[in-house]
């Protein structure tokens, strides 16, 4: 193809609800990737492909396509078979911490290769950065002989893999085009797939604190992401779990930190536990490994033991103190009653405004605020008792936070049968 006005002959085809030839497909990421196709064409194709969507041979290809801009890992040389696990993001959805050392635990090597956060959903490596002297950046080498040694490595993704991806996953961000299905399936799952993991568990997340506020838009999106793991040779399964509610009792960094060690030791929230071990036997089940139940692992202190060596090769201080925000505030229930009600959103959104999250890339976040729970739908509350503290170190953001969490719950003097907490798993797709 020639390069000069190809990319509006792509972009008019999807404009007019065409589908996209593999050369198309093939030739359009290489040339954005190279900086021959510009930023704002790129835009146009995104929004193109947002309004008009693609096919499943479409979609195929263009993961295919943003593959082959980069690099791919391979985890043949290891000794055990491996799985990895992606959430699509959630408030107080800190699984990963407990979850891959618990999976190394029962024998399966986790390279769980993750983000930084951007808006409400906390990212996994500014949690694991608030342990002192943790650090996210891994050589490919040091990756390898973690996995090898200790059996499970969080760290953050090289720029070799896919870097079509992360191109184009900034523009996105900017361009009101992150919602399109085929491209958060294919900016997913060509990540995925070129870390070369053998198989793949999906924890696509549903309700107002998830990006899909909708079954069918989740199912769909999971659906997608199995068939493509499943052409490309990785076993992919995916679970649809609820995200109306936050996860366990905690959102922020060092706050959730502190519930992950807790599920490690035995304990913790019901929720945080039945989710992760779910999410085990998947993954388990995936790398043939089902022979072994990883309830046991927790009681046996075997996976707290996993955890503790990979903090401590990543030069993490597993027994530091945890940072601990300076100022505190408290927030009563207003009335006696069963709290029916509480909303993943706004209790996502006033941790990201106490400082847990942030709004763009280079912001800075404070480890050690967020929003600890004192009840969870089903509770029941007293009027003038805590329900939730918030944790920030700058008092002045505060009266935001509250702002966030004026409709965030109900509490009922009488609940009804429609008033039930949701299944956290709502939904297993192959």
């Amino acid at each position: 193809m020639a390069e000069g006005h190809d990319a509006v002959e792509v972009i008019v085809t999807k404009r007019s609800k065409g589908a996209l030839s593999d050369e198309q497909i093939d030739w359009v990421v290489d040339a954005y990737t190279r900086g021959v196709v510009a930023d704002e064409q790129m835009s146009a194709l995104a929004m193109a492909i947002l309004l008009n969507g693609m096919d499943r041979r479409e979609i195929s290809r263009w993961t295919a396509a943003m593959i082959a801009s980069g690099e791919r890992m391979d985890f043949a040389s290891l000794s055990r078979p491996t799985a990895d696990k992606h959430s699509t993001g959630g408030v107080g959805d800190k699984i990963t911490l407990p979850l891959a050392p618990l999976v190394a635990a029962c024998g399966v090597a986790v390279p769980q290769l993750s983000g930084r956060g951007l808006g409400h959903t906390g990212g996994t490596l500014d949690k694991l950065e608030s342990i002192p002297g943790w650090r996210a950046d891994l050589s490919y080498d040091e990756m390898m002989s973690q996995l090898e040694s200790v059996g499970a490595v969080i760290c953050a993704a090289g720029s070799s893999l896919a870097p079509a991806d992360k191109k184009l996953y900034a523009l996105r961000d900017v361009t009101g085009t992150v919602e399109a299905i085929a491209l958060i399936a294919s900016s997913i799952m060509s990540k995925k797939i070129a870390e070369g993991t053998g198989a793949l568990v999906l924890d696509v997340k549903v309700g107002s604190g998830a990006f899909m506020k909708d079954l069918d838009d989740a199912r769909e999106l999971a659906q997608t992401m199995a068939d493509l793991g499943s052409e490309a040779g990785v076993t992919t399964v995916a679970l649809l779990t609820d995200m109306s509610t936050p996860l366990g009792l905690t959102a922020g960094n060092a706050l959730e930190v502190r519930e992950s060690v807790e599920v490690l030791a035995g304990g913790g929230p019901e929720d945080v536990v039945e989710l992760t071990l779910a999410l085990a036997r998947e993954m388990l089940t995936a790398a043939g490994h089902d022979d072994v139940d990883p309830a046991d692992k927790l009681t046996d202190g075997s996976a707290m033991g996993v955890w503790r060596r990979m903090i401590a090769a990543q030069g993490g201080d597993v027994d530091a103190d945890l940072p601990v925000a300076q100022e505190t505030q408290v927030v009563v229930a207003p009335s006696s009653g069963v709290l029916t009600r509480l909303d993943a959103l706004a209790v996502g959104m006033a941790a990201w405004r106490l400082g847990a999250g942030r709004a763009r890339k280079e912001d800075p976040v404070q480890a050690g605020a967020g929003v600890v729970l004192h009840a969870k739908p089903g509770d029941s509350v007293r009027a003038g008792e805590p329900l939730m503290t918030l944790h920030s170190d700058d008092q002045e953001r505060f009266p935001r936070a509250e702002q966030s969490l004026e409709d965030a719950f109900d509490i009922k003097a009488k609940p009804s049968s429609t008033d039930q907490p949701r299944d956290l798993i709502l939904a297993r797709i192959t």
